[in-house]
């Protein structure tokens, strides 16, 4: 989708609140705790944090995050479509915006962590789309049979 609004949020709207809710619902749902990575909404907040909404008109279309790592590495984080908009090319615009939000704060590297079974081949198929490859750990995440790492240079 190539209309969507992106806006810096702040996470006090309930609209971004419920999706994020439903996005650690689901992501609970498809791995174990120990193995469940995404922030609630008060870790979202934080200072190393950057976080945006997407907005096709007055509907929320998804989200997505940058935490930063270091002075060169930032994180995707929290990366998702509203139910109504899967399938739509949402993950897309946010993930090209997330790119651009990256390179202009500094970032040379962009990694992130997402799931290893087959509800997470869509995401790991987009990712590896835009230029993210397989790795190891980062940062403080341990090895994991749950957990799939990938990179790219930016």
């Amino acid at each position: 989708m190539e209309n969507l609004r992106f806006i810096e949020d702040d996470l006090t709207g309930s609209d971004i609140v419920a999706l994020l809710e439903l996005h650690l619902k689901e992501m609970h749902s498809w791995s174990p705790p120990c193995s469940v990575h995404a922030m609630p909404v008060e870790r979202l907040r934080a200072p190393d944090v950057t976080f945006w909404s997407a907005w096709d008109g007055e509907r929320l279309a998804g989200c997505g995050a940058l935490k930063r790592l270091d002075a060169d590495h930032g994180e995707v984080k929290s990366m998702r479509a509203h139910p109504d908009y899967r399938g739509k090319g949402v993950g897309r615009a946010i993930l090209v915006h997330l790119l651009d939000r990256a390179r202009e704060q500094g970032f040379s590297r962009l990694s992130l962590e997402t799931g290893t079974s087959d509800e997470f081949a869509a995401p790991r198929g987009l990712y590896a789309a835009h230029g993210f490859e397989q790795c190891g750990p980062f940062s403080d995440y341990q090895p994991d049979p749950f957990s799939y790492f990938m990179t790219r240079a930016l």
